[in-house]
This record gives structure tokens, C-alpha cells and sequence, in this order.
């Protein structure tokens, strides 16, 4: 499995009166690490775009074990897990605390779609190349 690994500081906003990080939050954390996966493998969400695919989610779960807080470094692991063969790409997300505790897993499945169409297509040969050689290696 292909992984990739960013880091996330918990800010203010971010958390309720309690200082723990809103539920919803989590969604986001996961965005920005799964755009930050791409490009740590060398390919942009701007380039797909720029290239006229989009890769909206179509499934999203969260899972929680503890809570994140107010200026926590959270450390997120994104995975793919497996490379993409027809008009979808599945990723998942382990989020923890600077104590190494897991917080939180996620999956999340998006669809290739075409920008002008708005129809699935197949994920991208370049990208799927890209996956393997990266597997492999």
C-alpha cells in the first residue's frame, strides 16, 4: 500500500468551547492530506483539474477513537488502497496525536468525472503509471 505522510496543526477555529476539534474538521484534515498525497508523488489536484478531470467524493467515513485538541500536531497517514483500474480511487487516512494515538481512521472514495461532462471516466493512464512504478518501488 502506498503511503504518504503529513502533519496538522489543530487551530482555534477548528475547535469547540471545550477545545476539541469539531467532528466535521476531520473531513477537511483528510482533504488536505489526500491533495498533499498527490503531491508528494509529483502530481497536482490542479494539474488533474488543468487536464479536465475533477474527483469529487462520493464515499466518506470517519471513524473516531480519541479526541484532537487545540494546538496538537496531528500527524495523518494517507494510503491508497489499491490502484485505480475504472472511474474510481480509494484512500485511508490514520490521524494521530503527538503521543502516537491513533484519534481517528478514515476512508474516503472519489470518482474520476470528466470537468466539461460531468460523466465518469477512467482514471488517467499517466496516473495509473505513475501508482505502479511508485509500488514497485
Amino acid at each position: 500500500m502506498l503511503t504518504r505522510t503529513i502533519s496538522i496543526r489543530v487551530r482555534y477555529g477548528e475547535t469547540d468551547q471545550m477545545g476539541v476539534v469539531y467532528h466535521a474538521n476531520y473531513a477537511s484534515y483528510c482533504e488536505v492530506a489526500r491533495v498533499e498525497f498527490f503531491r508528494q508523488i509529483g502530481l497536482s489536484y490542479k494539474g488533474l483539474e488543468d487536464s479536465g478531470i475533477m474527483l469529487p467524493v462520493t464515499e466518506l467515513k470517519l471513524r473516531f477513537f480519541k479526541a484532537a485538541v487545540y494546538d496538537e500536531l496531528l500527524k495523518i497517514d494517507t494510503s491508497l488502497v489499491e490502484i485505480p483500474t475504472a472511474a474510481r480511487i480509494k484512500f485511508v487516512y490514520k490521524i494521530y496525536n503527538e503521543k502516537k494515538e491513533l484519534l481517528t481512521e478514515a476512508y474516503s472514495e472519489l470518482a474520476f468525472i470528466d470537468k466539461v461532462s460531468r460523466r465518469p471516466v477512467r482514471c488517467p493512464k499517466e496516473l495509473i503509471e505513475l501508482l505502479k512504478k511508485l509500488s514497485d518501488g
